[in-house]
């Protein structure tokens, strides 16, 4: 009996992930061009991270009030905050994918990651400009004084700069500092789950761990204060203002039929032609073009405002 009932849940999951595919690879193909955009972003973002590894130049650690206060991890400690992060980044993408499982759909997976990646591809431009503005001597162990991962040698070829040495290139990079990219991942993730999640008690829970993540990130001596000070700022004034200018997510339990969302210009033409046709006394539904009762108990056809007594004279 229990198998029974096994087998009738995973034929309801499997129609579930059926239906749901189905219905994000329709997204998926209307909404592709900024996904893509966002996702090629991410490899220019990593290109220019390893780019300015080759102006690093190890130096003196310099001054920060975040060190002053904060006790040092040490290097064979540093595994925490990756560790930290590593579960924030599995954590924010299961969630995003839990429309396809659970029946509690409030949002497009499709959708929510294109949003997600134009945060990420603003912040992360940004970033880019500023670490190359100035480049200061990195903190980390492997990129002060004395270490053989400070300073790299000049490319042999554009390819070796192009593969980017990945993954060890972007774990064992310096130079880019100016602010913390651990930190941009955090905060947009912390950010769209407090605006499109629904339990308010992880809403608390993922602020507090954003924090913890900046603490951490601190005492591993990955990143200056400044690094994560300024990406505090940065990213939450990034999210407001690229918020307004996306095509705002449809709420599915609202029981919308509408699979994509409605853009504000839309809305706005929409808006407009229901207000002309007010004006010139039409009515906006169709389904209003019915006999209206006046106040004397006459009934008169839309648009028709002739007195019946008066045609008979």
């Amino acid at each position: 009996m229990s198998a029974w009932y096994l087998a009738r849940g995973a034929s309801k999951v499997v129609r579930r992930i059926t239906s749901e595919t189905s219905v994000e690879l329709k997204i998926l193909s209307e909404k592709w061009q900024l996904l893509l955009a966002g996702i090629v972003f991410q490899y220019v973002h990593g290109l220019a991270a390893r780019g300015v590894h080759y102006l690093h130049r190890p130096g003196p650690t310099l001054q920060d009030l975040g060190f002053m206060i904060l006790p040092e991890l040490g290097k064979e400690r540093g595994y925490i905050s990756e560790t930290l992060f590593t579960f924030i980044f599995l954590s924010f993408v299961l969630w995003t994918f839990h429309p396809f499982i659970l029946q509690t759909k409030r949002f497009y997976t499709v959708l929510i990651w294109r949003r997600v990646l134009a945060f990420l591809c603003a912040s992360q431009f940004l970033r880019i400009i500023t670490f190359y503005s100035t480049q200061l001597p990195g903190p980390n162990y492997h990129c002060r004084e004395g270490s053989p991962l400070a300073r790299l040698p000049p490319p042999q070829n554009v390819a070796e700069v192009l593969l980017i040495n990945f993954p060890s290139g972007v774990i064992y990079g310096c130079g880019d500092l100016i602010f913390s990219s651990h930190m941009i991942f955090t905060l947009v993730f912390v950010i769209t789950y407090h605006k499109y999640g629904s339990i308010r008690f992880i809403k608390m829970l993922a602020w507090c761990i954003a924090v913890s993540q900046s603490l951490l990130i601190v005492a591993s001596r990955k990143h200056y204060s400044v690094d994560v000070v300024v990406a505090w700022y940065t990213v939450n004034l990034v999210v407001f203002f690229v918020d307004k200018k996306l095509t705002e997510l449809p709420d599915r339990s609202a029981g919308s039929t509408s699979v994509l969302p409605v853009s504000v210009k839309e809305k706005d033409s929409k808006l407009k032609e229901d207000k002309t046709r007010l004006l010139n006394g039409n009515s906006v539904d169709a389904a209003d073009w019915r006999p209206r009762t006046q106040t004397n108990g006459k009934q008169v056809e839309n648009g028709n405002n002739h007195d019946t007594e008066s045609t008979k004279t």
